[in-house]
């Protein structure tokens, strides 16, 4: 992300309201772009079936499919993207680039694996048939790499290569879905195969642009694994933020309100479409964050640890301290106005504007969009001051507060079951603001004594931390040699050799670094 932040600083430098819309929209592209490429497609899907006369009851099947696809993805990407993200940033600091790419592709092997077998034993007793079951596999290990790449993807400042992947991934899409339409294909089965098409579009753009920018290394794919012991607790966070932040929807499912579509997909379009347009809201944080902390805080905590690191006097490092705490003041209390203005504007306006679409709102959904909004407003400054944790390396704090994110969430709209319907969405907004406080509270202890935090909490020895992923690592590798001493060449995986030889035809390059 600091890479984000500096090439974002030169594009602020220029003059002109052009520039600075391109700067806010480069960051919005890069931070956001796979959530509102899932939005979009979700709401084309819907404007393609209402224009092509689709049935309601095909409608509901196939937003439930995409919708549990997108989920499970981004579910089961959450718990490696942390330690993913570290060790890409490990390499890159220790200029080990030729490590990176292997990485990818062994970790979208880990990935695939497991959510295959998961993912598939769920398809094999939700009721799907057995192509609406292979599309939605399909979809979902498509979705799957596109999430582990934007981790790496972080590190390329091609932002007109990753703004053309997302628009190619859209127009693809929405073209193929007409089409399956006027072909008169199944619409379930044909709009399925466009999503999948279009997010497959952006897997490949993507791939390519990892491939032009990361050289063709022979290191170890498996060696990201021991990154998962060492910094367990950031795997951890990942997955109960996650967890925090759409368990409330499959428990509402559950409820009183939910609708059984089709076997086990099940749907609840009272609490759903509004919190699908609540969501949009937190858009603006999460934009904020790399414009605002990336470009403005960042330079003064890279200044204050290379003290440390360069042996800096007392004196400078309590300089450095104050300068560097009060521009984080500034920036997270201006990113909480900002939020703050957002979700009180889209309360206000929400009457007007959402009762003139037509998407049926009435008094049941107008309640839960304006507790949503909170709710989500909540999470967004939350998540804030989270990352802020992970700067410090504040790990503890940052496991901690997820996990109560999770649990009191998930417990509390269980509870929340048995008051009346108006009350639904309250759990959530509970779970957000425990989440927001307890994050903020230990921000606030964490950095009154910040050199007692990096000289005298860290150990005097150096301990390698090892534990199944480690091991799991070292049984794959071992595998790998022995393959390797069987076929008497260098293994590369099916993945890596078929986008490998399309780089090389498409850029008529060597396996060279560029």
């Amino acid at each position: 992300m600091a890479g984000i932040g500096f090439e974002l600083k030169k594009l602020f430098r220029r003059k002109g309201i052009f520039a600075t819309m391109r700067a806010y929209g480069y960051a919005g592209i890069v931070c956001t772009g796979p959530m509102l490429l899932g939005v979009l497609l979700q709401v084309g899907i819907l404007v393609l079936c209402s224009i092509m006369g689709v049935a309601r009851a095909n409608q509901d099947l196939l937003v439930c499919m995409v919708t549990y696809t997108l989920l499970a993805s981004l579910t089961l990407t959450s718990f490696l993207s942390m330690p993913v993200t570290r060790y890409l940033a490990d390499m890159l600091y220790e200029e080990r680039e030729e490590a990176i790419l292997p990485s990818f592709w062994g970790s979208c092997a880990i990935l695939l694996t497991s959510g295959t077998v998961l993912f598939g034993i769920f398809l094999l007793f939700s009721g799907a048939t057995l192509l609406q079951g292979l599309l939605c596999l399909w979809l979902f290990n498509v979705m799957t790499v596109n999430w582990n790449a934007m981790s790496y993807l972080t590190a390329i400042k091609d932002y007109r290569g990753i703004l053309c992947s997302f628009a190619a991934a859209i127009a693809v899409a929405f073209i193929a879905g007409a089409a399956a339409l006027l072909l008169g294909l199944p619409p379930v089965e044909g709009l399925l195969a466009a999503v999948a098409l279009g997010y497959g579009v952006m897997l490949l753009w993507d791939v390519v642009l990892l491939h032009g920018y990361f050289p063709q290394g022979g290191g170890s794919p498996w060696a990201f694994l021991r990154w998962v012991d060492r910094f367990l607790p950031l795997a951890l966070t990942g997955l109960f933020t996650d967890i925090g932040l759409f368990s409330h929807l499959v428990i509402i499912w559950a409820g009183p309100i939910g609708i059984q579509v089709k076997g086990l997909f099940y749907g609840a379009p009272y609490m759903d479409v509004p919190a699908l347009i609540a969501f949009l809201t937190v858009l603006v944080t999460s934009v904020n964050f790399v414009v605002s902390v990336e470009v403005n805080f960042y330079p003064r905590y890279r200044d204050y640890y290379s003290l440390f690191n360069d042996g800096g006097v007392v004196g400078d490092i309590i300089v450095a301290e104050d300068e560097m705490l009060a521009t984080l003041s500034r920036e997270l209390r201006f990113t909480a106005l900002k939020q703050l203005f957002v979700t009180a504007a889209c309360i206000s306006l929400e009457s007007t504007v959402l009762s003139a679409l037509p998407l049926g709102f009435n008094n049941l959904m107008h309640g839960y969009f304006r507790t949503l909004c909170v709710g989500y407003g909540l999470y967004a400054v939350g998540n804030t001051v989270l990352l802020i944790l992970l700067y410090f390396t504040d790990y503890r704090g940052a496991v901690v507060s997820a996990g109560a994110f999770a649990g009191v969430s998930t417990v509390a709209t269980a509870l929340s079951l048995l008051a009346p319907q108006q009350y639904y969405g309250f759990g959530f907004l509970v779970g957000a603001a425990v989440f927001f406080l307890l994050a903020l509270v230990r921000l606030d202890r964490f950095t009154r004594n910040l050199p007692y935090r990096i000289l005298s909490c860290q150990p005097i020895v150096a301990r390698e931390k090892a534990g199944w992923f480690t091991d799991l690592a070292r049984g794959l590798e071992r595998a790998e040699l022995q393959s390797e001493r069987r076929r008497g060449e260098v293994p590369h995986g099916p993945f890596e050799r078929a986008f490998t030889s399309l780089f090389l035809r498409t850029k008529g390059g060597s396996h060279e670094h560029r």
